[in-house]
């Protein structure tokens, strides 16, 4: 693969990882969380970035290395676990792109007045139009990279027109009052859980980058992808820290159109509408692709026609939102529960990474194994605490 069009694969992978994170429940999350934890919400996002670093530097290291897929590495770790973990992944990617076609239509309903129904279908059609063409990866990869730096540049704007207290946000993100564990599980689930953790190593894979001659491309697209949802995560953090401060009430029923509103007024509820829609659209095309990503293996027909089985995904999720609509507290759980998937996968991998008829010669490093079970062991505390907590509340 030449330089350039390699170079534009590497960045689409790691602007799909991201934006596929950043979708409504992603802006949902960080505003409850912000309101309920104040600057300390800092610390929050910072652990949260450590462990995505780890969990996406082992998964992607020993997917792209071996050239398989996660659900075809667990089959060959555990027989017969690549199954359970691609229904776990699609039916968790599922619940999130209904909560994304609900963006979608919340976003065009913010910017043009229309039904919520109607931007969601006319959303669904973009979205449809995309894996329908030709070089359905390329469409996919540029289409993910404009509208990922249109909603960090908007949301930029929201975080100055805010004036956050930088501070004591700098200082609680080191020293935090306090550490909410089903934060830190709704965080991790929401950037690196379910599916997202896996999209960016598969469109990888799907572009033929693979083998250990190809770590260095994957590693920069990993840490790139990580990255840039953690600057959109602190930005809009900051920018709800901001309107909370200034004693602005958060609106519960929508709580991130609440802060952009607050922020910057009606160009702030407008510019609401924008990032919602951007989120929420190339959440669907990562939602979608990496779903199907993980069952299109099992059988010959849907390998080869993969992007028609993305397309009736797309279709199935707008047809469950036209019917049960997606409230608030269900795109906050929809992390919560991806964050429990992401220790199965990751450990699957871990366990796929010693084994020389999964990666042959190369030789997982011990510091990268080492950081990957600690994620996995971290994530499994967190995710036992906060099932504990809730059923005590």
């Amino acid at each position: 693969m030449k330089e350039k069009p390699l170079r534009s694969v590497i960045l689409g992978a790691a602007f799909l990882m991201a934006t596929s994170a950043v979708g409504p429940g992603f802006l949902t999350q960080t505003t409850v969380f912000t309101k309920q934890l104040l600057a300390s919400f800092g610390f929050v996002i910072l652990l949260s970035i450590l462990l995505d670093i780890f969990a996406q530097l082992n998964i992607w290291h020993v997917l792209t290395v071996s050239g398989k897929r996660a659900q075809d590495v667990a089959n060959g770790t555990i027989t017969g676990s690549g199954y359970v973990l691609a229904i776990l992944i699609a039916a968790g990617g599922l619940v999130f792109n209904i909560g994304n076609i609900a963006g979608c239509g919340l976003g065009f309903n913010v910017l043009f007045g229309i039904p919520v129904e109607i931007g969601a279908v006319v959303s669904s059609a973009i979205a449809i139009g995309i894996f329908l063409v030709k070089e359905a990866g390329k469409a996919m990869d540029a289409f993910v990279k404009i509208l990922g730096v249109v909603m960090i540049a908007l949301i930029v704007y929201v975080v100055y027109a805010s004036h956050p207290p930088i501070a004591e946000a700098a200082y609680r993100t080191i020293v935090p009052l306090q550490i909410d564990a089903r934060a830190v599980v709704t965080l991790v689930g929401g950037t690196v859980g379910g599916y997202i953790t896996f999209a960016g190593a598969h469109r990888l894979i799907d572009a033929g980058i693979s083998g250990i001659g190809s770590l260095k491309e994957v590693r920069r697209s990993a840490i790139t992808g990580i990255v840039l949802t953690a600057c959109i995560r602190f930005f809009l953090f900051l920018a709800a820290l901001g309107v909370i401060t200034m004693g602005m009430a958060i609106d519960d029923k929508n709580p991130p159109a609440s802060v952009f509103q607050d922020a910057a007024g009606d160009i702030g509820y407008r510019i609401f509408g924008v990032v919602m829609w951007s989120a929420a659209i190339t959440s669907v095309i990562g939602a979608a692709f990496t779903s199907v990503s993980f069952i299109k293996t099992f059988s010959e027909k849907l390998e080869t026609r993969s992007n028609y089985v993305i397309v009736g995904f797309i279709v199935v999720s707008t047809m469950i939102f036209l019917l049960v609509g997606q409230p608030v507290k269900v795109l906050v759980w929809a992390g919560t529960i991806n964050g429990f998937i992401l220790p199965i996968g990751l450990s699957l991998v871990l366990l796929g990474s010693r084994k020389r008829a999964i990666v042959g010669k190369y030789v997982h490093p011990l510091w990268l194994q080492i950081a990957g079970w600690l994620v996995v062991a971290i994530m499994a505390a967190f995710s036992i605490q906060t099932v504990i907590n809730s059923f005590q509340s």
